[in-house]
């Protein structure tokens, strides 16, 4: 009786982290809505805005896999390779869906889509890749192995994004800005994603956590 009311009390958790990320989703798209134009691309920066945050998320969340990864093939300790796991879906899933919000910020702003940028080609090739890898993690269901490849991925990202040139736009164009608005409003969107993040690798985590220790 007391194992079927604790896998009660853990769904309603699973559950109710997935409402909340859902409303955090709602905030997100509201508070671009109401992002400050721009001189030249008017009311349409409010898709880069997005589109930039989507990155920078997807990034930190990988970076996060990584180092829990790290820490978890020094200390042995599984609840780091659990943080692992949670981190590098959770960042296959931003990055995954950058994608779409990449090529509707240049059909908007630019009136086409460049698929021949590095950027854009690097981005693809890191998607599918990072899709057939958590794929396999999870077919595979080995903590120490998700780790180590999840610490590999997000080296070979960075050392990919350092090395690859950029054709579209310069790295930074919102931090680079002097327009003060738009970097405040941007910091406050990376926030607001980042909540949305931290609300995925949560429910990640304890399902992962919740599997291992069955």
């Amino acid at each position: 009786m007391q194992s079927g009311k604790t896998g009660f009390s853990r769904l309603e958790t699973l559950t109710s982290t997935w409402i909340w990320f859902i409303i955090t989703l709602l905030a997100i798209a509201i508070f671009t809505s109401f992002g400050p134009a721009e001189l030249s691309l008017g009311t349409h920066i409010r898709v880069v805005y997005l589109h930039g945050a989507w990155v920078w998320v997807s990034l930190a969340a990988f970076l996060a896999a990584g180092v829990c990864g790290g820490v978890g093939l020094v200390t042995k300790c599984s609840a780091f390779h659990c943080w692992s796991g949670a981190f590098g879906r959770t960042g296959l899933f931003f990055w995954v869906t950058y994608l779409p919000l990449s090529l509707w910020a240049m059909q908007t702003n630019w009136n086409g889509l460049f698929l021949a940028e590095p950027r854009w080609r690097m981005a693809l090739v890191f998607a599918i890749s990072g899709l057939l890898l958590q794929v396999g993690l999870s077919l595979a269901n080995k903590p120490i192995l998700t780790s180590s490849l999840n610490s590999g991925f997000s080296i070979a990202l960075m050392v990919a994004l350092l090395n690859t040139t950029n054709v579209m736009h310069p790295v930074s164009p919102i931090l680079n800005s002097e327009a003060w608005r738009i970097q405040f409003f941007f910091a406050g969107l990376v926030l607001l994603t980042l909540l949305a993040a931290w609300q995925m690798a949560r429910w990640w985590y304890k399902r992962e956590s919740y599997c291992i220790s069955r």
